[in-house]
């Protein structure tokens, strides 16, 4: 049985898993990223993993190993400077785990992971144009033009969440003031309904809860009970995510742009605002063309995403 290997490198935990062609998880597991400052303990601890699962797995045969990771570089194989990982500088993770198993083994981020995993897994089967956004803490994407991801002449193109909407807007964490994810991403939300709480002086559910425990969770299930300053929020939202939406279309002329992540999983309360407001800014030339549709890569896209990169690139 041919099996991928799929590597999710978070912030905090690093999930792995073995995949079968039709994108079946045959066995997985996962160690803490964050408690692993030493690059070398940490690979020693994935490799034991990996050899684990083949172990208990009957008939397989590796072939090969897919990594997604924040600042993961396809071209150089490497992780570069990411923040939200232990180790600093570059770390060379592809080299490293090539010399481990002698396999093909192949690196990106987790954004374009996830829009590679939708593409042989998920919701982008047969398409050779689309987007993938992510919405979780920050806003991320992938983007896939004419059958192949678009990876710029540096391995790291397709950064829509720090495409300016708003010039000299909220404060991103990448130094500059009003980048889509401030907006539109889970603290985003947070920081939209923390305003509005502000400035509007009605009833909400939302009174009742402490700024440092507001979630985007808690924000979206005040919108699906009727909540008049969630749905705001949520409205308001959407509106910033369509327009930007609009713009990218404009540029890649994708047949769809789907949705990732947790804040995607508020459901209408965001699609269908994002939907109207990039119909009501987009170019006449390429109105009602472009879907925008949830992710059907369900909760293992991470591994899933991961995997499909050594199918898609083999």
């Amino acid at each position: 049985m041919k099996l991928s290997v799929g590597i999710d490198i978070g912030g905090t935990n690093t999930a792995f898993g073995l995949v079968d062609e039709s994108g079946r998880i045959v066995a997985r597991g996962n160690i803490s990223t964050r408690n692993n400052s030493d690059f070398q303990d940490y690979v020693n601890q994935v490799f034991d993993g990996i050899r684990q699962l083949l172990g208990q797995t009957t008939g397989a045969e590796l072939s090969g190993i897919g990594i997604g990771a924040a600042n993961g570089n396809y071209f150089s194989g490497c992780i570069e400077n990411a923040a939200n990982l232990p180790w600093k500088g570059v770390v060379k993770i592809v080299e490293t785990f090539k010399n481990q198993f002698g396999v093909p083994v192949f690196l990106t981020n987790d954004a374009n992971a996830a829009a590679i995993g939708e593409m042989v897994y998920g919701g982008a089967k047969g398409m050779t144009d689309f987007i993938e956004i992510t919405l979780g803490t920050g806003l991320g994407s992938g983007i896939v033009t004419g059958g192949k991801m678009l990876y710029g002449h540096d391995g790291f193109a397709g950064e829509c969440g720090h495409v300016i909407v708003e010039r000299g807007g909220r404060d991103c964490g990448c130094g500059r003031k009003g980048c889509l994810e401030t907006y539109v991403s889970a603290t985003g939300v947070v920081r939209t309904a923390t305003e509005l709480l502000a400035k509007r002086n009605i009833d909400s559910e939302l009174r009742s809860i402490p700024n440092s425990e507001l979630t985007a969770l808690i924000v979206s299930q005040a919108a699906g009970r009727g909540d008049a300053i969630a749905r705001e929020v949520f409205e308001f939202t959407g509106e910033m995510l369509g327009r930007a939406l609009a713009d990218f279309v404009a540029i890649t002329s994708p047949q769809a742009i789907f949705l990732f992540g947790g804040l995607a999983k508020a459901g209408e309360i965001l699609f269908e605002p994002v939907r109207r407001s990039m119909e009501a800014n987009m170019l006449n030339i390429f109105k009602n063309k472009t879907q925008v549709l949830p992710s059907q890569l369900g909760d293992d896209a991470a591994i899933l995403g991961s995997a499909a990169l050594v199918s898609f690139n083999l």
